[in-house]
């Protein structure tokens, strides 16, 4: 544990260690030394065992063959003291889990009794679905803790209890039956206690008879008298047979562990594990996520009589830590979230793992694991949520947060797919498990080193002295989830309170057990292509919204003819919409703010490019009056989220090319969706030129013959009204427009409409750069054509700078005149885009990020990967590595400053030569 320095509200590091680095010396020593006030003496064990060593010690003096036998007599014994441990530990913990059942059976008789009278509290159904299977369970282990009891008390190191724990891992079924009516037994609890007022009362206080004085173990117990029995609710007794089966083969691996292999027991308690094991894969999927709200007593300091949690995975060391500790307080504390979330600290980017309790917030740091060592967390600090607040930008202690280039969060997204297609090569050859596990280690450093740099969105707290910490994650969505978990806690009125060392030890030992996200959430790191998610373009409709109320930032001053007072006015309401990309979302979308209603009608259509998405998110935001300069450019929305929810994109149903219609439900607000989605196959695939009128989907040299110009009329306009009231647009070119505004100017355009100059300047901005972006994406052929894009994929790889240099400006000059002419005007367009970064965030990577694939992608027979099966590769992988090489291509002439002008194509010296 590190040193840890109290303060009023929470506790931290005296000399926090910064920095990404797992690696730490071994505390194997200093673990040693503060387990010895728990466990005593390393050194020290039972009286025989003292006499069996000093017996040992001298008969050493006289034989050197009798001194190995007695050592290996001697560490038999030693293992079979442990085994007598490990016993006392699971029958205290019988007899806690037997008082929980008694407590269910006590009110099951009187309630079965009324039901037959005129006044029945409960039918006998609803008693027989409630209480379904407890008498047989507490029935079963009676029958255990009765025969295991004596074999304990009247311990030897041939005493065998094998057969015992056969018997009950061959009752299980009864835990099968009492699993499969769980869910239906809580529900119908539920209704009865909303039905009876008097059962509701009941069913909150279960009380806990005292448990049975006991001599098993030969160790001085305290137990509680009945005053001080525990109370529990029934949904809790109810719970505690579906947590007990979860862990009813860790209890088998511990008792196998101080086994000897020629012990009698030992055949027996492997076919009882067996059994459990095969029982518990049949059930698993079911139970898992109740394991989330496991509950703990607070610092984790359990008393062993009363928590039947923590003894089925009892060791010698943990077990006499536990056996020894009564808890301060019996509030219990339940885990309800736990991530693993970046952390700034002194402008590095840390990996931390979160856990929201009932009462307070921990932020640890997993520990790098030795081979053949447990999993361990480091606690870096806590806040007791009585005592957490949350910063705002405005605050004047919060720290700016560093930006990652795109440039280098997309060059990983890159080595992931490399690796990705290493590992199926692997797989497909099949020569050598060593090296299939150093590329899954690989892709798990380049995932983690991903989480690290991908999120930029600030999320602040602070404790009761203003001390700040400041976490990064990608999405407004998870901030808000965070922030309204903590609040609903913080209603319940928790007081403020301190941590011990001790305790605080043990609650962060605990997160080992409780914690429900085991691995780093990048979606696209799973191996397998099939679970990775869509590819794609989906187009979603906004239609509408219902069940908003006004709020309370709605009251504003009017002063005009009609208003002069302060009044409740409708909000100004508008969505964003997010998906996830590499196991993190990103805003795609926004509606525009529909003004002074509670029911907006957007009926706005946008597209969205999906990699690797699985879910689609919506947040329903309403206006404010102001936003500062400094919120803006660190990514903090001032607007009000009054609504938001998630769906998930269902493959098999998106697959239909039809529209399918679907409704977000968020806490009592609607929202109606349209979406349609059309796979990469077919996205962006050029068509042959069928059209004779028109500009969309007719070549470039068509269209400026035509019209009589070097560059077509819609490049020229587009350009020009973006460049007029655009240039500061935040996202512009990334943030997608309105499909059904992008359409209506499509068709302007296509139709010659004369008034499409006045028709744009109504018009959204994003909806006018994305009427640009399709017009390049219809042509029926890139803009740097089928023919040279090879070339030019291959001269952009070249190393020696000058030689590439030559070779691209060779091959640039070599586009036809109207593909020549038209893609410099638009470059240097984007490079006055670009000279507006600080305020817009399009730098030379992200428009070529945007325009790359849209100008440069050939047709699918043109695709310079080979898909042949000589080079296995996945086509998601290989549209990733593509895309990359048309952006690094768009980008080298960003970047480049000095491009010759068309009419130098056959003057220059320098481009001369023949490639």
């Amino acid at each position: 544990m590190p040193v840890l320095f109290p303060t009023d509200t929470g506790y931290s590091e005296a000399s926090p260690s910064h920095g990404f680095d797992l690696d730490e010396p071994s505390e194997e020593a200093r673990r040693d030394r503060d387990s010895a006030p728990f466990t005593g003496s390393p050194t020290s064990s039972s009286p025989r065992l003292l006499r069996s060593k000093s017996r040992s010690s001298r008969d050493t003096q006289s034989s050197g063959s009798l001194e190995s036998t007695l050592s290996g007599e001697l560490d038999q014994e030693k293992g079979l003291e442990m085994r007598k441990w490990v016993l006392s530990g699971i029958l205290a913990s019988e007899e806690a889990y037997l008082g929980h059942l008694e407590a269910l059976l006590i009110p099951m008789k009187p309630l079965r009794a009324a039901a037959t009278t005129s006044q029945p509290m409960l039918s006998i159904q609803q008693i027989e679905t409630i209480f379904f299977k407890v008498p047989e369970l507490h029935e079963i282990h009676k029958d255990f803790y009765d025969a295991l009891r004596p074999r304990v008390h009247n311990w030897s190191y041939q005493q065998c209890v094998g057969d015992l724990f056969q018997k009950l891992a061959s009752q299980l079924g009864v835990y099968r039956a009492f699993v499969d009516n769980y869910k239906v037994a809580v529900v119908t609890a539920d209704k009865c206690c909303q039905a009876n007022v008097q059962f509701a009362e009941i069913s909150e206080v279960f009380i806990l008879a005292a448990p049975r004085t006991r001599d098993t173990a030969n160790v001085d117990l305290k137990v509680k008298s009945n005053k001080e029995s525990a109370k529990n609710s029934l949904e809790t007794l109810l719970y505690k047979p579906v947590d007990r089966v979860t862990r009813s083969t860790l209890v088998l691996h511990d008792l196998l562990k101080h086994t000897p292999a020629c012990h009698p027991d030992h055949p027996l308690l492997q076919d009882a594990l067996r059994i459990s094991q095969n029982f518990l894969s049949s059930i698993n999927e079911e139970i898992t996520p109740r394991r989330q709200s496991m509950t703990v007593k607070k610092g984790e300091v359990t008393n062993l009589l009363t928590s039947v949690d923590i003894l089925y995975v009892v060791d010698t060391v943990d077990f006499l830590k536990t056996f020894l500790l009564v808890p301060h307080d019996e509030q219990n504390r339940q885990l309800l979230r736990d991530r693993f979330m970046v952390e700034l600290v002194e402008g590095c980017r840390k990996l931390r793992h979160v856990f929201l309790f009932t009462d307070l917030l921990l932020c640890t740091k997993l520990k790098k694991q030795a081979a053949g060592k447990a999993q361990q967390y480091d606690c870096k600090w806590y806040i007791p949520l009585a005592d957490l607040t949350f910063h705002t930008i405005e605050d004047p202690e919060s720290t700016a947060v560093p930006l990652i280039q795109d440039e280098e969060v997309d060059a990983m997204k890159v080595r992931i797919s490399q690796i990705k297609n290493d590992i199926q090569r692997e797989k497909r050859t099949a020569k050598g498990a060593k090296l299939l596990e150093r590329l899954r280690k690989k892709l798990s450093e380049q995932d983690s080193l991903l989480l690290l740099m991908s999120p930029n969105m600030a999320f602040r707290v602070a404790n009761r002295n203003g001390k700040g910490f400041t976490f990064l994650i990608s999405s407004d969505y998870e901030r808000a989830e965070w922030r309204e978990l903590v609040h609903q806690q913080q209603k319940k009125c928790y007081k403020s309170f301190s941590l011990t060392s001790l305790e605080l030890q043990m609650l962060t030992n605990s997160c080992v057990k409780l914690q429900t996200v085991h691995s780093i959430p990048m979606i696209m790191s799973k191996e397998d292509d099939e679970s990775s998610g869509l590819y794609g373009f989906l187009n979603v409709i906004v239609h509408s919204a219902s069940g908003l109320k006004h709020t309370s930032t709605s009251l504003v001053w009017r002063a005009n003819a009609n208003i002069s007072r302060r009044a409740v006015l409708p909000p100004d309401l508008y969505c964003t919409l997010e998906v996830d990309s590499f196991g993190y979302f990103v805003n795609k979308a926004k509606t525009r703010v529909y003004r002074d209603s509670t029911e907006p009608n957007w009926n706005e259509e946008f597209e969205i490019e999906l990699e690797g998405s699985q879910t689609l998110r919506l947040l329903c935001y309403e206006k404010c009056c102001s936003r500062t300069k400094q919120s803006r450019e660190e990514g903090e929305n001032t607007d009000h989220i009054v609504a938001k929810g998630q769906i998930k994109l269902d493959p098999q149903t998106l697959q239909n090319k039809d529209w399918q219609r679907t409704v977000i439900t968020m806490n009592g607000v609607e929202v109606k969706l349209s979406m349609k989605f059309t796979s990469r196959e077919f996205s962006l695939k050029r068509t042959s030129s069928r059209k004779q009128s028109g500009v969309f989907g007719v070549k470039i040299n068509v269209v400026t013959k035509r019209e009589r110009s070097k560059v077509p009329l819609i490049v020229r306009q587009c350009v020009e009204e973006i460049e007029r009231r655009g240039m500061e647009e935040v996202g512009i070119y990334r943030v997608s427009g309105v499909a059904t505004d992008i359409q209506a100017l499509k068709a302007a355009f296509d139709s010659n409409n004369k008034d499409v100059s006045l028709v744009m300047r109504e018009m959204d901005v994003n909806a006018i750069a994305g009427t640009l972006k399709l017009y390049f994406r219809e042509l029926p052929e890139p803009l740097f054509t089928d023919d040279l894009y090879p070339n030019f994929a291959g001269g952009i790889a070249l190393s020696d700078s000058v030689a590439k240099e030559s070779c691209m400006l060779n091959l640039l000059l070599s586009l036809p005149e109207a593909n020549l002419v038209t893609f410099l005007f638009l470059l240097d367009h984007l490079k006055r885009v670009a000279e507006n970064e600080s305020v817009n965030k399009m730098s030379f990577y992200n428009l070529a990020t945007v325009f790359g694939p849209t100008l440069l992608r050939p047709s699918e027979k043109d695709s310079k990967i080979s898909l042949s099966s000589s080079q296995p590769i996945s086509m998601n992988d290989s549209w990733s590595l593509e895309v990359m090489s048309q952006v690094q291509l768009l980008l080298y002439f960003l970047q480049l400053e000095n491009i010759p002008p068309p009419d130098s194509k056959r003057q220059s010296l320098l481009f001369s030569s023949e490639i």
